[in-house]
């Protein structure tokens, strides 16, 4: 299993991301993430509680993460929605904070759909009634228009995400992530810190490299205290795959 390769003493030496040694502390030296968290501002974020406002009523919020890209997360994710939302009675979101390579949309049969805005703020694409989602894939004038942001703008979209969409009450929130532990993960652990992440789900193929990537998806979990609720393991042998319970 992947798990087993992770030391069971492995450090936690991480002084988190919204610590005021973040970036600076020994420990820091030569993590990829040290000039983002030395760089991003200190002290409660005023958006903290407005996103807490709007999602007070959804029950569960699960994060779908990979470390490396092309792994199945984006299909995994829409499908997983469809699961959930099979049950005419569940409420499900998907929020696509994959903001340079938005597949969501695509994956999900929305192409070409729109935002709008209410009094109440943006609504999701709704796919059928029980199951909207958010994409930056909706607000791009053609689906071949590169995204080229910096981490600043990115984040904020994904404040704008959780704080301006009208998600209404949900069940089930999905999170569909870009590859790494980087800035949109940074991010979206610091936005729902209070409001509650549920857990998480690795995505993963069998392959040594991709296997690799995930361990430090595990250690990322590790650091942010994310609960890893299940691990994916993808293969191509028919429609199969694995999900593993932690």
């Amino acid at each position: 299993m992947v798990v087993t390769n992770i030391p069971e003493n492995a450090p936690a030496h991480c002084p988190g991301p919204d610590t005021e040694q973040a970036g600076k502390a020994s420990a820091c030296a030569g993590c990829p993430n040290q000039n983002i968290c030395a760089t991003t501002p200190k002290g409660p974020d005023p958006a903290i509680p407005l996103i807490n406002e709007r999602l007070h009523q959804v029950k569960h919020k699960l994060l779908i993460l990979s470390g490396k890209g092309g792994v199945g997360k984006s299909t995994f994710t829409s499908q997983l929605a469809f699961a959930f939302a099979s049950d005419e009675n569940t409420q499900v979101g998907v929020v696509d904070i994959d903001v340079c390579g938005p597949s969501i949309p695509k994956i999900m049969g929305l192409e070409g759909e729109q935002i709008h805005q209410s009094m109440s703020g943006w609504s999701p694409v709704y796919v059928q009634d029980n199951l909207g989602v958010m994409s930056i894939g909706f607000m791009l004038p053609d689906p071949d228009d590169a995204v080229i942001w910096r981490g600043p703008k990115k984040n904020g979209l994904i404040k704008q995400f959780l704080k301006d969409v009208d998600w209404g009450e949900l069940d089930f929130l999905l999170v569909d992530t870009p590859p790494g532990t980087s800035d949109e993960h940074l991010s979206i652990t610091q936005y729902l810190k209070e409001s509650g992440i549920d857990g998480a789900i690795l995505i993963t193929t069998p392959q040594e490299v991709s296997i690799q990537d995930v361990r430090k998806e595990i250690d990322f979990c590790r650091k942010v205290k994310i609960p890893i609720i299940g691990v994916s393991n993808l293969y191509n042998e028919g429609e199969s795959h694995t999900i593993v319970t932690i």
